[in-house]
């Protein structure tokens, strides 16, 4: 059984995790999605908030998609520790691939006990828009072991981070920016209303 392992920060979760979600669908037996606390990041929405909003993105894409999950069992602040837990779950036998934008390839070697876990899983990079896979980069992970591929997916030109400074909701699905409003995430929603108030 190959088994993608997608975990990510989600502060939002926009229009581009989506899009990578459901080309993973197509290429994985099943896709088991959590949100992440990544100690590279400071993140201004508690965990449980993240994860709601992933359980929205699933399930407002577009072809019903029965193979990807929200996992949040999986969520660790250390990936090393979440792959011990996806082998618990679906057995040694299973070929596990972890989900990997290129923004954190140089960030990878860094990683907690990196040599174990690129032992124990595949890593997929998934381009994103001015992130350039970094051959050096590259060649580091793989002399700690790293087996690299690329997806042929470039992910959307959308970032949460620039959701969250900038509240372009075009980077989000309806259901995310309906579930933020409601709960009044991000202060970047809260901006219209105090301009309005001021004149």
């Amino acid at each position: 059984m190959k088994i993608a392992l997608f975990g990510t920060s989600a502060d939002p979760p926009t229009a581009g995790h989506q899009e990578i979600l459901s080309w993973l669908s197509e290429r994985y037996d099943w896709v088991a999605v959590w949100a992440a606390d990544n100690p590279f990041k400071s993140h201004q929405t508690p965990l449980e908030h993240r994860a709601a909003m992933l359980q929205l993105l699933i399930a407002n894409i577009d072809a019903p998609r029965h193979n990807i999950a929200l996992e949040q069992e999986l969520s660790s602040f250390r990936t090393l520790e979440t792959v011990k837990k996806a082998k618990f779950t679906w057995g040694e036998e299973a070929e596990l691939t972890l989900i990997v934008g290129s923004d954190l390839l140089s960030q990878l070697p860094r990683w907690y006990c990196i040599e174990d876990l690129l032992q124990e899983v595949q890593l997929l990079i998934v381009p994103r828009p001015g992130y350039a896979i970094d051959e050096s980069s590259s060649e580091v992970v793989q002399k700690l072991g790293g087996k690299i591929a690329i997806a042929s997916l470039t992910g959307l030109d959308v970032s949460s981070t620039a959701y969250r400074e900038h509240g372009d909701p075009q980077a989000l699905t309806a259901p995310v920016v309906a579930y933020i409003n409601q709960e009044h995430l991000y202060e970047c929603q809260d901006v219209p209303k105090k301009r309005y108030q001021l004149r």
